[in-house]
């Protein structure tokens, strides 16, 4: 089954959109690489098949970040250097989006009364940061650094910053869906 959102999807155009603006005007930070990463990841991660892609060596899905820590280490140890390369992308991106989109998820695994959570002791913002900054120490064909900072050190250096963007996103899209934002929009469009 192809999950894929179609290049010129409304959820593209959306999505491009408020983390521009986001980023260059409420941030003060108009880095495109930054926002076309961030929307095409808030594009990626609307299927659960993709917030949940990496599997574990016995081919099941891999929900916690610390078991994807551990998925890490047993990708350095036996597998590829690819395959380690992509869990620590997916672990800050998985760690990016939910800190930025569902920061009352991470509170509740934290204040639970009871460990009922494996990523109780995850710090979701250091984690992120270090395997973003080791993304970019792998590097990937082509990276120069006498160029521009790569994008995966940039995330790493700015991890906190795209944190809050993504909390922008979150309530421009919570306000899309409030009633009095449907009416206007109907009002000013029509």
């Amino acid at each position: 089954m192809d999950t894929r959102i179609p290049e010129h999807h409304s959820l593209r155009k959306l999505f491009g959109a408020l983390a521009e603006k986001t980023f260059s005007e409420k941030l003060g930070w108009p880095d495109f690489n930054v926002s076309e990463y961030v929307s095409q990841l808030l594009v990626d991660f609307t299927h659960t098949d993709h917030l949940y892609r990496i599997k574990s060596a016995g081919g099941e899905r891999v929900e916690a970040v610390v078991e994807l820590l551990y998925e890490s280490e047993v990708t350095h140890e036996a597998r590829s250097f690819e395959r380690e390369r992509e869990v620590h992308r997916h672990i800050g991106d998985f760690t990016l989006f939910m800190a930025g989109l569902f920061p009352e998820y991470l509170k509740r695994i934290k204040s639970a009364g009871l460990i009922y959570h494996k990523d109780f002791l995850v710090d979701y913002i250091k984690t992120g940061k270090r395997s973003y900054r080791m993304v970019a120490e792998f590097g990937q064909p082509g990276d120069s650094t006498t160029d521009a900072p790569p994008l995966f050190r940039k995330l790493a250096e700015n991890f906190e910053l795209c944190v809050v963007g993504l909390g922008y996103i979150r309530g421009d899209l919570d306000r899309m869906q409030d009633q009095r934002y449907q009416h206007a929009r109907r009002v000013l469009l029509n």
